[in-house]
């Protein structure tokens, strides 16, 4: 057992398997380094000089050892580990793949862990930890993997080493000239990290010389005194003279940091922030990104943080990342670096800290002001008027409210039509001066469709091109859905929920395949039979965020009622309210709109 005690001298140092030493540190640690520096940084010893003759045979300089790095195989990888120790060894296996060199903290020690970290990221070493009541043959296990040689133990840890392992003894919160003493390596300038800091102090570091970090307020332990001139042969930095019962301090052999894992990124942001996993991954060169809730797609930040470094490897520290396929699929989103109205790439964040989204549309078809007052002017008098409408509710919430466009895309009508499917499919370029000036103006559009005999899915398929623009969603209106035999306006249209189930599943793909932000799906809804067997409706697709919509007129009793009947017992979904400016009686305003509860997510004018 290697125990490091900071109120005791150093008693043993030299260690073999089943060996147990007792090693301590007192508040300023006698360290033994190497003088000599090589051209890379390395330090090697330094030849005492001699002017007796024959001169002897200098002594060769050691070859600097390097740990050996490997990014992980799979694009995302998620770390699940919940205590420091298993999330140490989880960082530990997923960059390195030899380490000669480990460091070693106590557990719970944040000061040694500081110091810990600030070493690992000199060495190019990962950081492990041991402690009282915790097993240690995972950490024994990890220094075989590793093929380690040698260890800095940093304050009071504790392990058996394997066979033939050198300890290091490096006291917690040294400052830079006790970790050059102890390492060999270079340093930076101390930098206090106040209580709540250190997890983004330990993101912060980086080589060739690492910042010392120590807990603020405290002062950092300086290196050995010097021995006095003449009593040895040592270098001026190594430890004094040991007693009588205690080993010299022995030395690492000199290290050269490996050159950093390139094309990889770790994710943080969902409370598990591990100082030792975060120092490994720092030690790797892995930038840490911080990610609040888990959704890389969630905030701006985040967006272009991860369309910055275009990463090809993501790790994850914290299992409520989800499981590793649908963090590479939301990885690959955020990477592309498009944002939604409103920021983000989700159309309704939920996220601790962060705004959530509520959008205010125009509903209606250019060029008609009998379906809508969309249509009432023409484009850029449109979204002044979709602006003007949401300005009065962003008073009313603390969400962004985002103003939006719901286009009628294809159009009920009385008559069959060429194709005998009574709905006229606007052409894609009529539409597109809307679509794209709106996209331009930071707004949400919305795509409906009134398919008549048709399905949804076909209709859907004809608007590809501009549902792969990154802002447009999709509307489903059943009233509008015939069976063969019906008509409009002589019964009210409904829609099976595998049809609306299969638009769902093509929609989704349709955005992972091509890496878009979240898409809004509208479910148009004013009375049950509408959307038949609707608790089968899917909303497990990450890629969309669907609303029912509840938009039927008239007196304002009679439209809370068909609220109220059709939230009971709905699918988890986001809802929606229409506000009709000749049909309802009265319209309500918008601080009476919010007043609804639970507050819409979608409002829309007609």
């Amino acid at each position: 057992m290697l125990a490091v005690d900071r109120d005791q001298e150093v008693t043993a140092v030299p260690m073999g398997r089943r060996a147990s030493v007792v090693v301590a540190l007192v508040a300023v640690l006698p360290v033994l380094a190497l003088a000599g520096c090589t051209d890379d940084g390395a330090v090697g010893p330094t030849p005492t000089p001699s002017t007796a003759a024959p001169t002897p045979t200098p002594t060769p300089t050691p070859t600097p050892v390097s740990a050996r790095l490997e990014a992980p195989p799979e694009p995302a990888t998620v770390l699940p580990g919940v205590t420091p120790q298993d999330a140490a060894l989880e960082a530990s296996r997923a960059v390195f793949a030899a380490a000669p060199v480990v460091v070693v903290a106590p557990v719970d020690d944040v000061a040694a862990q500081l110091t810990a970290a600030s070493a690992a990221v000199a060495l190019g070493a990962p950081v492990l930890v041991t402690g009282p009541g915790l097993d240690a043959a995972p950490v024994l296990a990890e220094l075989t993997r590793l093929g380690t040689q040698a260890v800095v133990v940093v304050g009071a840890a504790a392990l058996t080493p394997p066979d033939e392992l050198t300890a290091v003894l490096v006291a917690a919160g040294a400052g830079a000239d006790a970790l050059r003493a102890a390492t060999g390596m270079r340093f930076g300038a101390a930098t206090e990290v106040a209580a709540g800091q250190e997890a983004g102090a330990v993101r912060a570091l980086a080589g060739p010389r690492p910042a010392v970090l120590v807990v603020a307020g405290a002062v950092p332990v300086p290196a050995p005194s010097p021995s006095p001139s003449g009593s040895s042969t040592r270098s001026p930095s190594a430890s004094p003279p040991p007693s009588p019962t205690a080993s010299p301090q022995p030395a690492l052999p000199p290290v050269r940091p490996p050159a950093a894992v390139t094309g990889t990124v770790a994710l943080t942001g969902v409370g598990v922030d591990p100082l030792p996993a975060l120092a490994t991954l720092r030690a790797a060169g892995v930038p840490v990104l911080d990610t609040p809730g888990g959704d890389p797609r969630a905030t701006t930040p985040g967006v272009q943080a991860l369309a910055a470094a275009a990463p090809q490897r993501t790790i994850a520290l914290g299992a409520a990342f989800g499981p590793a396929d649908r963090l590479a699929r939301r990885v690959a989103t955020a990477s592309t670096g498009a944002l939604l109205g409103g920021g983000g790439q989700l159309v309704f964040p939920q996220v601790p800290g962060v705004p959530g989204k509520k959008y205010v549309a125009l509903y209606g078809t250019p060029g008609s002001s009998a379906l809508g007052v969309l249509g009432e002017q023409d484009v850029p008098a449109t979204l002044a008027r979709a602006d003007a409408t949401a300005a009065p509710y962003r008073s009313l919430t603390a969400d962004a409210v985002v103003p939006a466009v719901e286009i009628i895309a294809t159009i009920a009508s009385a008559g069959p039509g060429e194709d005998g499917n009574y709905s006229r499919e606007r052409p894609v370029e009529e539409l597109r001066p809307l679509v794209e000036a709106a996209g331009a103006a930071g707004m949400a559009v919305v795509l409906d469709l009134q398919p008549g005999r048709t399905d949804f899915l076909t209709q859907a398929q004809q608007y590809a091109d501009l549902l792969a623009l990154p802002y447009v969603g999709l509307a489903l209106d059943p009233e509008w859905r015939l069976a063969p035999d019906q008509v409009h306006l002589r019964q009210i249209g409904s829609v099976g929920v595998d049809e609306v189930n299969g638009v769902a599943t093509w929609l989704a793909d349709f955005t992972a395949q091509r890496a878009l932000p979240q898409k809004m799906l509208v479910l148009h809804q004013f009375a049950g039979r509408m959307i038949q067997e609707r608790a089968r409706l899917d909303t497990s697709r990450d890629e969309l965020a669907i609303v029912i919509h509840v938009d039927g007129q008239g007196s304002q009793p009679a439209k809370a009622g068909t609220w109220n009947a059709l939230r009971t017992d709905a699918p988890p979904v986001h809802w929606g309210w229409k506000n009709f400016y000749d049909e309802d009686v009265p319209m309500l305003d918008p601080t009476q709109t919010y007043q609804v509860q639970p507050v819409p997510d979608l409002v829309t004018y007609q």
